[in-house]
C-alpha cells in the first residue's frame, strides 16, 4: 500500500471519528441538561377541562394504510378516549388498497351509532402518503387541536385530558409524548429497539427541549395546534419524514414545542427485521433529506441562538452517524495494516481513542435513559451492560442498510413512503408469521452484508499474525452485528 494512500484512508478514518466525538458531546450535553431539569410541566399554565368553556374541539387523525391485524384494536381503543363527545372528532385517513376498508368501515358505523363523531376519509390516490392524507384531513377537521396516532399506538383513555391543558400558552404549538413498548421483551429485536428509542425519548427529548433546543414532532402519539401547522406551511410529502420536517418549519417561525416524559402511549415494535428495516430506511433517508432541506435555514436564523443552531444541526445529522460508523468499520482493517507497516505513523492512531471515548461517553448517557425507565441497582445495571453491547453490535450491524438510505437522502433521490408492518403481537405466544404485508423478498444488501460478516472475521484473524488486539473487540462486534442482521434476515420470512 502506498503512502499517498495510507495517508488518505487516514485522513477519511480520522474525520468520521472526529464527527463521531462531536456527536457524543452533543449527547453529553444533552444528558447534563436531562439531569438538571426542574420538570416544569406542573407550572405551566394551563386550560381548566372542569370548565366547559376551557374545553377546546379536538380532531383526532388516525391515518391507516392496509392496517389487517390492528384495526379493531385501533378503534376499540380510540373509542375509549375520555373527552366531552361535544368536543371530539376523529377522522380514520384511510389509505387502504386491500379487503381492509369494507372491514374497517363496517366497525367505524357501528361506532357511530354509539354518538361518537368518527368519519371514514378516503382519497383518489396517495399522493404524499402519509403528509398527504394528514393535510387533506386537516381541511376539514373542525378542531383547533389535532392529535395524531399510528396505527398501532394505543393511547390511555385520559391522554386527552394530560395533552390538551398546557395549550393554554399561545405560543406552544406541539404536545409530544413518549413512547412505550407493549412487546419490549418480545425478542433481542425488539429489545434493543426499546433500547434505542428510550434514550431518543428520554435523553435527546428532554435534554433539547429542557433548554428551548429544537425537537421533533415524532409523527404519532402527539398533538398540534391546527394554527401551528397552518403557519408553518402545513404538511409537505417532499421528505420519508414529513414529522421532522414540519417540526423544524414550526420551530422556525418560534413556535414553542412541549414535551411530556411522564405521560406515555404504549405501541408495537417491529417484529420482524424486514419490518425493522423498512422502519430504519425511512427514518435514517427522511432524516438526511431534512438536513439537505433544513439546514441552511437553521445556520441562517436570526431568531435562534448559537448553540440551539449546534444542537439542531447534530440533530438533523443523527442519521449520517451511520455513515460515520460504517466508514470507520470499513477503513479500520486497512488501518490496522496501515499501523503495522508504517511504524513512524505511530502517533497518528491516538486519533483511535476519540472512538473508545465516544463509545465510553453514549455508555454513560444511555446508562442514565435506561435506568430512568427500567429502575437502578446492581442487577439492572448487569443487563444493561449486556443491552448495550447487544445494541451495539446489531446497530454496527445496520450500518450498510442505513448509510446506503443516508447517502440517497442526501443526494436526493426520491423513492416511496414504504410503511411498516403492523402485527397485533402483544406477548410471547403471539406469532407474526403469515403476516399478508411482510416483505416477500430478501434485501439486496443481504449479500453485502454477509461478505462485511467475512471481511470483519478476516479483521479478527489479522490480529493474530500482526499480534495486535487494539481493534479485536471493535471487530468482534462488527462480525456479530452483521452476522445478526444477515441471518435474521435469511430466517424471518413468512
Amino acid at each position: 500500500m502506498g503512502l499517498t494512500i495510507a495517508f488518505i484512508i487516514i485522513a477519511i478514518y480520522s474525520t468520521a471519528l472526529i464527527l463521531i466525538f462531536f456527536y457524543s458531546l452533543a449527547q453529553l450535553n444533552l444528558l447534563i441538561n436531562y439531569l438538571g431539569n426542574k420538570r416544569l410541566n406542573e407550572v405551566a399554565p394551563k386550560f381548566n377541562l372542569l370548565d366547559p368553556k376551557e374545553i377546546p374541539f379536538v380532531t383526532i387523525q388516525l391515518p391507516i394504510y392496509n392496517e389487517e391485524y390492528v384495526m379493531e384494536r385501533l378503534l376499540e381503543n380510540i373509542a375509549k378516549i375520555e373527552y366531552p363527545k361535544s368536543k371530539l372528532e376523529i377522522q380514520v385517513l384511510d389509505d387502504s388498497t386491500d379487503e381492509t376498508v369494507i372491514e374497517t368501515a363496517k366497525r367505524i358505523e357501528n361506532l357511530q351509532k354509539t354518538g361518537l363523531d368518527i368519519t371514514h376519509i378516503r382519497r383518489e390516490n396517495r399522493q404524499g402518503f402519509k403528509a398527504g392524507a394528514l393535510k387533506e384531513g386537516l381541511e376539514i377537521a373542525k378542531g383547533d387541536f389535532v392529535a395524531i396516532f399510528d396505527a398501532d399506538f394505543l393511547p390511555e383513555s385520559d391522554w386527552l385530558k394530560k395533552t390538551v391543558p398546557y395549550f393554554k400558552d399561545q405560543e406552544i404549538g406541539v404536545v409530544q409524548t413518549r413512547w412505550g413498548h407493549i412487546n419490549r421483551d418480545y425478542s433481542t429485536l425488539t429489545r434493543i429497539q426499546a433500547f434505542a428509542l428510550d434514550a431518543h425519548f428520554t435523553l435527546e427529548q428532554v435534554g433539547r427541549n429542557s433548554k428551548g433546543h429544537f425537537i421533533n414532532f415524532n409523527g404519532t402519539a402527539g398533538i398540534w395546534r391546527k394554527e401551528c401547522i397552518l403557519d408553518a406551511g402545513n404538511w409537505e410529502g417532499d421528505t420519508l419524514t414529513e414529522d421532522l420536517d414540519l417540526s423544524y418549519r414550526a420551530q422556525l417561525k418560534n413556535w414553542k414545542f412541549k414535551y411530556l416524559e411522564d405521560v406515555e402511549t404504549p405501541a408495537e415494535l417491529p417484529v420482524v427485521i424486514s419490518a425493522a428495516r423498512s422502519q430504519q430506511f425511512r427514518w435514517n433517508k427522511g432524516g438526511a433529506e431534512n438536513f439537505r432541506k433544513t439546514v441552511w435555514s437553521v445556520i441562517t436564523a436570526k431568531n435562534i441562538s448559537f448553540k440551539t443552531k449546534f444542537h439542531g444541526v447534530m440533530h438533523l445529522l443523527n442519521s449520517s452517524m451511520f455513515l460515520c460508523v460504517f466508514i470507520v468499520a470499513l477503513l479500520s482493517i486497512p488501518m490496522l495494516y496501515i499501523k503495522n507497516s508504517y511504524g513512524h505513523l505511530g502517533w497518528i492512531f491516538e486519533v483511535t481513542s476519540f472512538f473508545i471515548v465516544s463509545t465510553i461517553i453514549l455508555f454513560i448517557c444511555y446508562w442514565f435513559t435506561y435506568k430512568s425507565i427500567q429502575g437502578s441497582g446492581f442487577d439492572n445495571f448487569i443487563d444493561y451492560i449486556k443491552l448495550f453491547f447487544t445494541f451495539f453490535s446489531v446497530a454496527l450491524g445496520f450500518s450498510l442498510h442505513n448509510t446506503v438510505a443516508v447517502l440517497e437522502g442526501h443526494m436526493g433521490k426520491r423513492s416511496e413512503f414504504v410503511r411498516t408492518p403492523k402485527f397485533n403481537i402483544n406477548n410471547l405466544t403471539d406469532s407474526w408469521k403469515g403476516n399478508k404485508y411482510l416483505a416477500k423478498k430478501l434485501s439486496p444488501n443481504m449479500i453485502l452484508e454477509f461478505a462485511l460478516m467475512v471481511y470483519f472475521l478476516f479483521g479478527m484473524y489479522s490480529a493474530v499474525p500482526l499480534n495486535d488486539y487494539g481493534l479485536f473487540p471493535f471487530h468482534l462486534m462488527l462480525f456479530l452485528g452483521f452476522g445478526f442482521v444477515f441471518f435474521k434476515s435469511l430466517t424471518a420470512k413468512a
